[in-house]
């Protein structure tokens, strides 16, 4: 643990490194690791629970246990991959900056517009789906209070969920290995069967459905409980050191998060009740009946989703905290509609992009309403979020690919002769993660079971070029930079992208 006086050295660096980059420091470095942070955004428990009707439906005990692990496997090369060129550029501005320094002087600034709003819409939409999975305004309100009027506290609060969440999971499992009301199930089930039958689809395919969301109410699945993995980098500018803190807490999130789900899902595959009752709930969401069953009372489902209450409600704070700051750092660099307003910091509460906070807000409320009219259309905000920011963690490392990894070489975290590997297995994953979250969960397909994601994604996608026909074009200039990059993708005009 540093002293205080290597803290200000530490941040004294961090501010001239950051300056380099081309911003000045204007909030206040105030996180010593982001990992818990990080597990905050994850709440593996949560978004291992949502998803549950999907993952019966797709298969049962094989696709919860090792489509958590295929996943925790696949995701970690994707990690790998963001810490490497985060490691090079600490900035709040993220994933679009990345694609600026890294793109040749032809594309670099579509690229970098395109990046950042599929940034911004991402962070909305996995903040939108953590809140509305719960008591939806409330929720906003609370979150609302503590990210604007609590920011100081943000760093104990992120302490405060990594224990809530250890001790929830420990909780849950003795509560439910104790009790086991509705019967016990083997070993061999818990780790081996596999029943594709309600789904519809074949059983290769149907694995693989298991691992989105599906319904209403499910929005996160096995592969969106890691999606928000990169929503930290949008915090860089609040944390001690970033260049090595964000590295390693993005990296050590996955294994971190991958033993908490296997922790956390083998009580509950060793005391599942019965599949088909489950399935005919009314709502589609199983969890209390699941939890209800396995305690044998109501009594005891309550005070189960209590627990993963609160490891929700950690969560919303956290992802609300990163997607304002992502809203805060386009709009600094002119991208978005009235962004002198929007880029403001304070000046009354100190550290708190208040209007960026406001906007994402009043965004999320709007598009919650949504609901009200059409469940079919929020049934795909959860898979737009995922292929939002899937996509913006992609376009960096594909670009870096096809600039041969040449900007990496001095990069403070290096993947060495494994990065070529590990970046094109992250980038196919993310695209293959795109396409199945644009599929239906079951079949034959119908209005209410249709997923509608790849239509918000293309409908978000078309907002953003309308903007950049309109605006963008004649103000945005990209993020500034005061030092030019001297490899070849801001010197060469031949790099392809």
């Amino acid at each position: 643990m540093m002293d205080f006086k290597d803290e200000v050295d530490v941040d004294a660096v961090a501010r001239a490194g950051l300056e380099k980059l081309g911003y000045k420091q204007e909030m206040t470095r105030k996180l010593n690791a982001s990992q818990p942070v990080t597990l905050a955004i994850m709440a593996v428990p949560f978004g291992l629970t949502s998803p549950i009707a999907t993952s019966l439906v797709g298969g049962g005990p094989v696709v919860m246990i090792w489509g958590w692990i295929l996943v925790s496997v696949l995701t970690q090369t994707l990690a790998f991959s963001l810490a490497e060129i985060c490691s090079k550029y600490p900035t709040s501005a993220g994933a679009y900056y990345w694609c600026y320094r890294l793109a040749s002087p032809r594309t670099r600034l579509l690229a970098s517009w395109i990046n950042g709003w599929l940034t911004v819409v991402g962070g909305w939409m996995v903040d939108l789906s953590v809140k509305f999975d719960m008591i939806f305004l409330g929720v906003t309100a609370v979150a609302g209070i503590f990210c604007i009027f609590f920011n100081r506290l943000l760093p104990t609060v992120d302490i405060i969920c990594a224990c809530w969440t250890g001790l929830g999971i420990i909780v849950i499992s003795i509560c439910l290995l104790a009790k086991a009301a509705a019967g016990r199930r083997s070993v061999s089930f818990a780790l081996g069967n596999f029943d594709p039958t309600f789904s519809g689809w074949t059983p290769g395919w149907s694995f693989f459905i298991g691992l989105l969301p599906w319904d209403w109410a499910l929005n996160y699945a096995l592969a969106y409980t890691f999606s928000a993995i990169g929503m930290i980098v949008n915090m860089a500018e609040e944390v001690h050191n970033p260049s090595e803190v964000l590295p390693k807490a993005i990296i050590s999130s996955v294994p971190i998060g991958t033993l908490t789900g296997v922790v956390y899902l083998l009580p509950i595959l060793l005391t599942l009740p019965d599949v088909t009752t489950m399935l005919q709930v009314s709502s589609s969401q199983p969890i209390g009946v699941m939890f209800t069953l396995i305690m044998g009372s109501r009594a005891g489902g309550l005070g189960l989703l209590f627990i993963m209450f609160g490891i929700s409600m950690f969560c919303s704070i956290s992802t609300s905290c990163a997607g304002s700051r992502a809203t805060w750092a386009f709009a600094r660099d002119k991208a978005i509609p009235f962004h002198r307003c929007l880029s403001k910091i304070g000046p009354y509460l100190e550290d708190v992009p208040v209007n960026a906070y406001a906007l994402s807000t009043v965004i999320q409320v709007l598009l919650g309403l949504v609901y009200l009219g059409s469940s079919a259309a929020f049934n795909a905000f959860a898979g737009v979020a995922v292929m939002c920011l899937g996509a913006s963690y992609a376009m960096p490392v594909a670009i870096s690919l096809m600039n041969a990894r040449r900007d990496m070489h001095d990069a403070p975290f290096n993947l060495d002769r494994f990065g070529t590997v590990i970046n094109v297995i992250a980038v196919l994953w993310i695209m293959f993660v795109t396409v199945l979250f644009s599929m239906p969960a079951v079949i034959p397909v119908t209005t209410w079971s249709m997923n509608y994601a790849s239509a918000m994604f293309v409908g978000f996608g078309m907002i953003g070029a309308a903007w950049y026909m309109i605006n963008g074009q004649f103000y945005y200039r990209g993020p500034p930079i005061l030092e030019e990059p001297t490899s070849s993708s801001g010197s060469s005009e031949s790099v392809p992208y």
